[in-house]
């Protein structure tokens, strides 16, 4: 496939797929042995789909865009900026009602026209946290970090 291919797929993944609720096109875009090597207990299109539900439960109005997208061979590299408002419980943390911002950079293999392997490299959760107020950062923290610390 050619790498304008590749990076088609991965905008349909997460334009259509995951910004319009389109569940129906994950069969036609994913591997049915996607892995995730960070999360190798979601392993598969099921376990993708479960981990996809639980945070979209968690922040129903979760949106992603796409800032910049690049390809090299079967890889495709995606640099997200992305919000939700925290509404829903995740992994045991009750509705905050905070809104979160955050980027990251997902890395996708393209296999056979589907996507067979994806990983995220998150916005650092002690940010993520910040921003729901679970955390607050210490006296030296908000002298390290005074634009994170507001």
């Amino acid at each position: 496939m050619s790498l304008e291919e590749n990076k088609a797929i991965v905008r349909k993944f997460v334009e259509v797929v995951f910004g319009k609720r389109n569940w129906d096109l994950l069969d036609d875009l994913l591997a049915p042995d996607y892995v995730d090597p960070d999360y190798p207990q979601l392993q598969g299109l099921e376990g993708l789909k479960q981990m996809m539900n639980m945070y979209l439960k968690a922040f129903p109005d979760w949106h992603e865009t796409i800032e910049d997208i690049i390809a090299e061979g079967d890889k495709v590299w995606v640099l997200l900026a992305a919000t939700g408002t925290h509404t829903g419980e995740f992994m045991g943390l009750a509705p905050t009602g905070k809104k979160i911002t955050i980027r990251t950079i997902d890395i996708y293999r393209i296999a056979n026209g589907k996507i067979a392997w994806g990983r995220r490299v998150p916005t650092p959760d002690l940010a993520f946290f910040k921003q729901l107020g679970v955390v607050e950062y210490t006296e030296q923290g908000k002298k390290l970090f005074p634009e994170d610390a507001k």
